[in-house]
């Protein structure tokens, strides 16, 4: 996944997860998406936002947020 834009590998941080979850689990697209929203967060480094996209993407899949400095 190295070669692959953030947009790119959110998606494929989606695709993978979906693979694990299959549509047959009720949460599975709160958990697909919150995979791809962790990977996007893992690009925007320190950057203001990051606390808040891993907070949106820990909502999704129902688990406490933690911070990073």
């Amino acid at each position: 996944m190295t070669d692959l834009s953030p947009a790119q590998k959110a998606v494929a941080a989606f695709d993978e997860r979906h693979e694990l979850c299959g549509p047959f689990d009720d949460d599975w697209v709160e958990q697909c998406l919150a995979a791809a929203i962790e990977e996007l967060a893992v690009h925007a480094g320190r950057g203001l936002y990051r606390n808040e996209i891993r907070a949106i993407a820990a909502e999704l899949r129902g688990d406490t947020p933690t911070e990073t400095p």
